[in-house]
């Protein structure tokens, strides 16, 4: 049975290619099967959200070609990408971005209408997740009213609501307060261990990297290694 989720060949980024080219990613190889729990550190500047830009298809590579569950993103129109995403993937962002004049359950709700998921179904879904959250008492207030661990979390149940492959949080516990991120990452850290939920990273938060399985660092646009964590929690380092 094929777990791969993503596999990444030779994907580069590179800006101002005509003057004095950046490589904020160069020539990078990346594997990941499902129920990876991973985090991508480094520097600022080390082309952490690139990558996962790369991935989730919120930007295409210069150079390179990027497989999530076999299909070549790189090589689909944009109307496309724009349906694959939907379908498999995943997001939570640094600053929530859940829309303002919509309740939490409506927040939720709105990737299931994209979707076209019928009424009942949503309904579950949607009271499973609230669930799962542990916000039920708050799914009909505006993000205004909660807290910023609330909304995060409210993300989170935004991002699962389509079932996907896999979740991409860029900098997921950066605008939380200790106990928040930490209820966060229980919730995350419990749907991946039950669940086999996918959860890809991009952090300079210690919080978050102490919990993963494995951490991939990255350095001027390179992986400089690639480390995956055992039971135990003594690093076990996969190459350098």
């Amino acid at each position: 049975m094929n777990n791969t989720v993503i596999d990444a060949h030779n994907i580069s980024k590179v800006y101002n290619p005509e003057t004095i080219p950046v490589y904020a990613i160069n020539n990078v190889h990346l594997h990941l099967e499902k129920g990876e729990f991973t985090a991508l550190v480094g520097p600022s500047g080390s082309g952490k959200t690139t990558l996962l830009n790369l991935i989730g298809g919120l930007d295409k590579p210069d150079n390179g070609n990027i497989f999530i569950n076999g299909i070549d993103i790189t090589r689909l129109s944009a109307n496309e990408l724009i349906n694959f995403r939907l379908h498999n993937i995943g997001f939570v962002f640094q600053s929530f971005n859940l829309i303002p004049v919509l309740t939490a359950r409506e927040n939720v709700e709105f990737i299931m209408l994209l979707q076209r998921i019928k009424k009942r179904n949503r309904e579950n879904r949607i009271t499973q997740l609230f669930k799962q959250i542990g916000l039920e008492d708050r799914i009909n207030s505006r993000p205004a009213y909660l807290s910023g661990g609330q909304q995060q979390r409210v993300a989170v149940a935004r991002a699962l609501a389509s079932k996907p492959q896999f979740v991409l949080a860029d900098e997921p516990t950066a605008n939380l307060d200790s106990k928040s991120a930490s209820n966060l990452l229980d919730i995350m850290d419990k749907l991946n261990k039950e669940e086999g939920m996918t959860f890809i990273f991009s952090t300079h938060d210690p919080r978050v990297i102490e919990r993963a399985r494995r951490v991939i660092t990255l350095v001027d646009g390179r992986i400089s290694s690639d480390t995956a964590v055992v039971e135990t929690s003594i690093p076990h380092h996969i190459n350098s």
